[in-house]
């Protein structure tokens, strides 16, 4: 049986899925020093440290998990499970685990996908939330990748018979899905995701009687919609499984409807997730199923998006010409946008303008700056971009800040980092989101490493932003 601490277990296991000897993952830490201006011993007796970090002899630093986060661009909290330059509070959560067996609630049938959105939604109203998040896993490769398959075959037909509720009552349960979608673009999940959770397991409640095929479809519609706003919600909230199975039970609701474009909007979304917890070739099978979905009859707007997450994996896999290109087709795309003014879009998708795409590509010219700084430059131009073309969203606008604040920093400009960095704290605090605390933990640890009076107040405001 393996001993070793589960973070030890992890970084060895984060090396090997990137095919890297002990010495790579040695040279890439002595980089990632040299990028932050601090000195570590040679590359020799860097391996050395490995060795020993990954048999779990020794936990690494406070320096030392950050120059890991930074080598393999991942936040510190999925590498060794907590945050220690800034204390964690309570609410705040543990690192998912990434695991290959099937764990998601696969049914398919449509009565069997409202029973599990049901139980699903009741157990998470009931559950304590800081006893929930201990044991956090998400599904990987084939377990996840190989079901999801099952979206493109042919809309299956839901029990019907005769309707209890009336047209007028799904108008308005629509029109509450729109102000929940609000709410999470507008500030994140964190206050709110309960009342998502209450509101679609209402909405399984009412699928559990039979309805007329019209409203049946539409209340399948919702429901899906709410699983997706609630999977985002909880993913933005760190609740790494929870946030899955929602993602799961859209897919499958979605199906029942035959709406392949909200379908794919599903698939990007689970797609963001398996990046975020770096698993880019999963991400990658996910967006080309999506595409392959709507290759006929995606507007260019969500073409434009799901172009933007084909992008990111790129990026992720270390491939930044396939980047460029794809990214470049985004664009050419997204052109489009703003010149039709008879969009036939559909409101899930108007979050996806020229600003989300700028802020987009400014993050991923980022996540490639960190391996080589001549991207900051273009990070710099995007991320700048994205926040004068904004007209909203604070948790957008904190993610951007924060993200120009670590562009900066790799170009040199403390000044304009800190400038940056100070308008990220200011929003920060006003933002309810997993996501942003996250990069502000990071930008606190990069900051803290320079010793220059310059940071001094950005380092107060982080802390203050954070113990909000």
């Amino acid at each position: 049986m393996d001993s070793r601490p589960a973070w030890a277990a992890r970084i060895r296991e984060a090396r090997r899925a990137r095919m890297w000897s002990q010495r790579d993952m040695a040279r890439r830490i002595h980089n990632a020093a040299q990028l932050a201006g601090v000195a570590v011993p040679g590359v020799q007796s860097l391996r050395q440290m490995v060795s020993d970090w990954e048999a779990g002899r020794h936990r690494p630093s406070d320096l030392y998990r950050t120059l890991y986060s930074r080598a393999f661009d991942l936040p510190e909290s999925v590498l060794f499970g907590e945050s220690a330059a800034v204390p964690l509070s309570d609410d705040e959560q543990p690192a998912a685990t990434v695991i290959t067996d099937p764990q998601l609630p696969w049914v398919w049938d449509p009565k069997a996908t409202v029973a599990a959105v049901h139980d699903l939604t009741k157990s998470d109203l009931m559950l304590d939330r800081r006893q929930a998040v201990k044991a956090l896993t998400v599904t990987a490769g084939v377990g996840l990748t190989d079901p999801v398959q099952r979206w493109m075959a042919k809309s299956v037909e839901p029990p019907t018979g005769h309707s209890r509720i009336g047209l007028d009552e799904v108008v308005l349960l629509e029109r509450d899905v729109q102000i929940f979608r609000a709410w999470d673009h507008a500030h994140g999940g964190g206050l709110r995701r309960k009342a998502v959770i209450g509101q679609l397991n209402a909405v399984a409640e009412l699928l559990r009687d039979t309805h007329s095929r019209d409203i049946t479809i539409r209340l399948f519609g919702v429901m899906a919609q709410l699983a997706k706003i609630a999977g985002t919600m909880s993913w933005d909230c760190g609740l790494q499984s929870e946030a899955q199975k929602y993602y799961a039970l859209a897919i499958q609701a979605n199906r029942v409807t035959g709406d392949r474009s909200f379908g794919a909007s599903v698939l990007a979304s689970m797609a963001r997730q398996m990046l975020y917890l770096d698993k880019p070739q999963d991400a990658l099978e996910l967006i080309r199923l999506a595409l392959d979905g709507v290759h006929a009859t995606a507007t260019p707007r969500l073409l434009a998006m799901l172009r933007s997450r084909e992008a990111w994996a790129y990026a992720a896999l270390g491939r930044p010409e396939a980047f460029v290109r794809v990214t470049d087709s985004a664009w050419e795309i997204a052109e489009a946008i703003s010149s039709d003014k008879s969009s036939s879009d559909p409101e899930w998708i108007a979050y996806f303008d020229q600003a989300e795409l700028a802020g987009v590509t400014g993050g991923r010219y980022l996540d490639l700056a960190r391996h080589d700084p001549r991207y900051a430059s273009h990070a710099v131009t995007h991320i700048t971009k994205a926040l004068s073309l904004r007209a909203g969203g604070m948790r957008s606008r904190a993610l951007d800040q924060v993200g120009l604040a670590h562009a900066h920093l790799i170009n040199g400009d403390l000044d304009a980092a800190v400038a940056a960095g100070i308008k990220a704290a200011e929003i920060g605090q006003r933002v309810h989101s997993e996501r942003v605390r996250e990069q502000m933990r990071l930008l606190y640890r990069e900051i803290t490493m320079r010793r220059d009076p310059l940071v001094d107040d950005l380092r107060y405001l982080i802390r203050e932003a954070l113990a909000g």
